[in-house]
């Protein structure tokens, strides 16, 4: 399949620079796929078109504030960005400098109150990805808690891009920090925001609750590859990138009680889409009592792709040629993509991560 078929012209005010405030107030377009049905709502109306029978499966990672601010010994700062730590101490960066950098180099990392200060070494230069390094830090402490104090979250190319292009007046209680992360957000580790999932609020997830639409999470990673366009002309020949997921016992035990009882499995996001597919042989052919299931995923689902997990779907409009696009297109078809994403442009929906949100029901 030629991967222009997931190109759309979308104008760079229809991007959202901002959340909705609340949260929930984003506009949700509910389509049907056996019906054919389309509706506009609004997302705090989602318990009206989920039953009992419902089970949400969402992924509750949280992202890192990974995005750093780098010093030389010259006093000159550059942008870089916290991949991975290998070890306690050790970590592979993405490092934006436009000097040259040497290995053994030292470099600083400062809290913004300046208070703590860590030495940053370069160690190594990956030889695939020129841009990103193996440093060591000093003194030692576990990556959560040294990006606490000196990260900053790093917010998606698009984003900033608009802002900077379009400027609009900033809402005087946006904190990043706050509204790029999902309200149930608990294992640290992604680089990007399940964005799905930023539609939700507490009171919205207590009136699903009594509404009896039961809860389940998993957790993967987000990472960076989640922005990066399909380049190849053909869609079989793009290659996926490897993301870390981890599918808790008791998810597992859920999801089979409620296949058992013929209830549907509604997933928040692509990154929950992916992970549980992955696994779907092992979590609904197990014969053994229910564990952990941890690994990483590459899968690329693209149309033809066969669904076993994925009843309902919740998502926001995602970018041009991207592997998010192929995959909701595998769900619902091209034509229908194409149908819907042109009525949501025509309506004035917002798109990407901040944007609005879209419920695929069966």
């Amino acid at each position: 399949m030629q991967t222009s078929i997931l190109d759309y012209d979308l104008p760079e005010s229809a991007i959202a620079r901002f959340p909705a405030e609340p949260r929930d107030h984003s506009r949700l377009l509910v389509f049907c796929r056996s019906s054919g049905h389309i509706r506009h709502a609004h997302f705090h109306q989602l318990p009206e078109f989920l039953t009992a029978d419902d089970m949400l499966l969402a992924n509750d990672s949280r992202v890192l504030p990974a995005k750093l601010t780098f010093t030389r010994s010259s006093g000159r700062k550059f942008q870089g960005l916290f991949l991975e730590e290998l070890a306690l101490g050790n970590w592979r960066v993405m490092l934006r400098s436009a000097g040259q950098l040497a290995v053994g180099e030292e470099l600083s990392l400062v809290s913004s109150e300046a208070a703590l200060q860590w030495t940053v070494r370069l160690v190594s230069r990956c030889v695939q990805e020129p841009a990103q390094w193996l440093v060591r830090l000093s003194p030692m402490q576990d990556a959560p808690t040294i990006l606490q104090h000196v990260g900053a979250v790093p917010l998606p190319p698009y984003i900033e891009k608009a802002r900077h292009k379009q400027p609009m007046v900033r809402p005087a209680d946006l904190d990043d920090r706050i509204s790029y992360q999902t309200v149930y957000a608990r294992k640290p580790g992604a680089l990007a925001a399940p964005t799905a999932g930023l539609h939700f609020t507490p009171d919205l997830m207590k009136r699903l609750t009594a509404h009896g639409v039961a809860q389940a999470f998993i957790t993967l990673d987000v990472g960076l590859g989640t922005f990066l366009p399909v380049r190849s002309e053909n869609l079989r020949d793009h290659r996926m990138h490897h993301e870390k997921f981890h599918i808790p016992a008791a998810t597992v035990e859920a999801i089979r009680r409620h296949r058992e009882r013929g209830g549907r499995l509604v997933l928040v996001g692509t990154t929950a889409v992916r992970t549980l597919e992955s696994s779907a042989s092992a979590i609904l052919h197990g014969n053994a009592p229910a564990v952990d299931i941890t690994g990483s995923t590459d899968l690329f689902i693209t149309p033809g792709f066969q669904f076993q997990l994925t009843d309902a779907l919740i998502t926001n409009f995602h970018l041009p040629k991207s592997t998010l696009l192929a995959l909701v297109a595998a769900l619902i078809g091209i034509a229908k993509l194409q149908e819907l994403y042109a009525g949501a442009l025509r309506e004035g929906y917002r798109f990407y991560s901040y944007g609005d949100a879209m419920l695929i029901l069966p």
